[in-house]
């Protein structure tokens, strides 16, 4: 992955996280080739993340985990995930391994976006079961414990989860991924954004369905939920899938030229703790302008803000123990009017554990234990709740 340097400073999120910038693409089966297409693009510009929705039930477009086994065949340095992955309708233990073969077959590109479930009549037509939302939420945490059980192929003794939900009665373990695959959530609501502070590596939402206050209230969420469990909040990576405009006059957030868009994003990882932005668009210069013009501007700013402000003398990460991201820049914030109840379903995309607060997250040094959407245009992550 590529970091900028400013006065020997790394660009990196208030959480301590090295910047990285994806891509949200679509994937539309009626032009196959334009969807992998847009997958390579975003290799060749330099990105460092590729993502596609996952709505099993969607006619129109292609099965997520077949297209992201298509395109880690066609890439070569990329990472690649779902975002999110629809849980009620890939069984979990067939799902870690799964993760874990593409993983190895890629080389460890393969990271593990989770939801627990949304559109219910969609899932329920495909033979899922119906959840209510606590259920959803139950049911995902023990997939989880299904999931790093799998992954856990050192470990004496076959897999047993006798859950509410999923049950596992001495399945093998194995195999283990090639490295460390995060599981990513997408989270929006209070017990969601909890289980991401107990259990995930990664907090996965889409700024279209966030309003003004709710980063910052889903950041203390999961940081409290994650001292709680005995860790410290910067092994969870902040992600976020953001679209808007380019274009050579400012007419709103995230609607605007390149370096509009870095002050932007730079905010957002500066005072929330963004360390991963997503584009969401299937447009050929968006994805080159993202890769090429703003994701460096924001590594240069965000570096910059970081040599101004000298670290710590023990070099651990920017946010100390009980600390909220905080900034000196702060600008107009990229918030799009949120979304309403009413809004039609989306289906268009427009490591190893950390000490306690105040020490760094290694490096992955091993392999460890993301409806119907019949229509195309919003793009939220399958599987939020």
């Amino acid at each position: 992955m590529s970091m900028i340097r400013t006065g020997g400073q790394q660009a990196t999120s208030a959480y301590g996280h090295p910047l990285q910038f994806g891509s949200f693409i679509t994937p539309t089966n009626s032009d196959p080739a334009r969807t992998v297409g847009l997958a390579v693009l975003s290799e060749q510009v330099g990105l460092d993340l590729v993502t596609f929705q996952d709505h099993p039930y969607q006619p129109g477009f292609l099965d997520t985990w077949t297209l992201l086994s298509f395109v880690a065949a066609r890439t070569s340095t990329v990472h690649l995930s779902a975002n999110v992955t629809n849980l009620p309708l890939r069984p979990p233990a067939v799902l870690a391994r799964s993760v874990a073969s593409l993983d190895l077959l890629s080389g460890g590109r393969v990271e593990l976006g989770l939801g627990a479930g949304a559109f219910w009549d969609a899932i329920e037509a495909m033979g899922g079961r119906r959840l209510t939302g606590g259920q959803g939420v139950r049911a995902l945490e023990e997939a989880i414990d299904v999931i790093r059980q799998i992954w856990d192929a050192e470990a004496r003794g076959g897999v047993r989860i006798d859950g509410e939900f999923h049950r596992v009665v001495g399945a093998k373990r194995g195999p283990a991924p090639a490295h460390d695959v995060g599981i990513w959530l997408g989270a929006y609501k209070p017990r969601m954004l909890a289980l991401t502070g107990r259990r995930a590596d990664g907090w996965l939402p889409s700024l279209s369905y966030l309003k003004p206050g709710d980063l910052a209230a889903g950041n203390a969420l999961i940081d409290e939920a994650a001292q709680e469990a005995g860790r410290s909040p910067a092994e969870i990576r902040r992600l976020l899938n953001v679209n808007g405009r380019f274009t050579t006059v400012g007419r709103g957030p995230l609607h605007g030229p390149a370096e509009q868009w870095a002050e932007e994003l730079a905010d957002l990882a500066l005072s929330d703790g963004i360390g991963t932005f997503i584009l969401g668009s299937d447009d050929p210069d968006d994805l080159r302008r993202f890769a090429g013009e703003v994701a460096p501007a924001v590594r240069e700013l965000v570096a910059a803000e970081r040599s101004a402000t000298p670290a710590p003398a023990s070099g651990v990460p920017w946010l100390r123990c009980g600390e909220r991201p905080q900034s000196r820049r702060r600008r107009s914030r990229p918030w799009p009017a949120r979304p309403s109840p009413s809004s039609p379903p989306p289906t268009t995309a427009p490591a190893a554990p950390a000490g306690r607060c105040g020490t760094s997250r290694p490096a992955p040094s091993g392999p460890r234990p993301t409806h119907s959407a019949p229509t195309l245009p919003t793009r939220r992550p399958a599987g939020s709740t």
